[in-house]
């Protein structure tokens, strides 16, 4: 579905009168995009920010507040919102194209069957999740260059973040997470995280308030043996017992202290000998490990 007609608008129209619960909610999701699009320079003047919309709770959310800040921001960018219709059966081919006509949004609706091939190369009863990533990345980033997007934007979480740095230390053995910005492989795309700070429950709520059509996914979303799925619920056991812990835990990928971890990649241990003097680092935070008032 190409970009033309009603299809693509000089501007969003203006959407209904917020309550004021909805209000105050996206004010506070607007700062927290708005500061993070800030802190890792997200978004520049003359961009073309390519929305990717799944029609899940955190794609609506995302277009939303972008859309919010596309008319208070200094700056001056375009967006443009991009479906991709993977065939799932009953999937509503009708509704975000509705929705987004009603809102006056540029968009594009790819429609590729990644169904049918997910379907046919994963075994039942294991997780697709791999393989459907890989290809729907893959016809994004096409569609990103064919409709000369500069930035394309994903709907992943603070609570994405802290669950896939989980993942990755229990099953992969190794510190990573998602980067708020980063650079696709072949060097063509700059991938976005507008929604990195903002807590899921948040965007939950935004959801209802703003009664999205919010469209289920019948390939991922039905399967409940999801290593992520577990870790989910570990967190939010984890958050019952230790409050605060999961914002502790995201605000920790961003204060981290390479000496005190054990890469040798990132600091050279092989260097370090005793001296006579300070040589400014210091025993101070050698002294920190012993203490039993930390947080964790």
């Amino acid at each position: 579905m190409s970009l033309t007609g009603a299809q693509k608008p000089q501007q969003a129209r203006p959407t209904a009168k917020l309550s004021p619960e909805a209000e105050k909610l996206q004010t506070r999701l607007c700062r927290q995009v708005g500061q993070a699009i800030a802190d890792y320079s997200m978004i520049e003047d003359g961009d073309k920010v390519m929305v990717c919309l799944s029609g899940g709770k955190d794609s609506y959310g995302l277009l939303d507040i972008l859309l919010t800040l596309q008319k208070r921001a200094p700056i001056r960018f375009d967006l443009v919102a991009v479906n991709l219709d993977q065939k799932q059966p009953g999937f509503p081919v009708h509704l975000l194209p509705d929705y987004l006509t009603s809102l006056g949004v540029a968009f594009h609706i790819e429609t590729r069957d990644t169904y049918s091939i997910v379907k046919r190369m994963i075994p039942e009863g294991e997780t697709t999740c791999s393989l459907c990533s890989r290809l729907r990345r893959g016809i994004l980033y096409r569609v990103a260059s064919e409709l000369g997007a500069t930035k394309i934007a994903l709907g992943h979480h603070r609570d994405d973040i802290v669950e896939t740095l989980f993942l990755n230390m229990f099953y992969g053995g190794r510190l990573q997470a998602m980067p708020p910005k980063f650079r696709t492989k072949d060097g063509r795309h700059v991938v976005i995280r507008p929604l990195a700070s903002v807590p899921e429950t948040d965007l939950a709520r935004y959801a209802e308030l703003r009664e999205f059509p919010i469209i289920p996914c019948d390939l991922c979303g039905s399967q409940e043996n999801l290593k992520r799925k577990a870790l989910k619920a570990w967190l939010r056991d984890s958050e019952q017992r230790f409050p605060d812990s999961t914002e502790n835990i995201f605000a920790a990928l961003g204060n981290v202290i390479p000496p005190r971890l054990l890469d040798r990649t990132l600091y050279d241990f092989s260097s370090l000998q005793g001296t006579s003097k300070p040589d400014g680092n210091g025993t101070a935070a050698d002294e920190e490990e012993d203490r039993d008032d930390l947080p964790f």
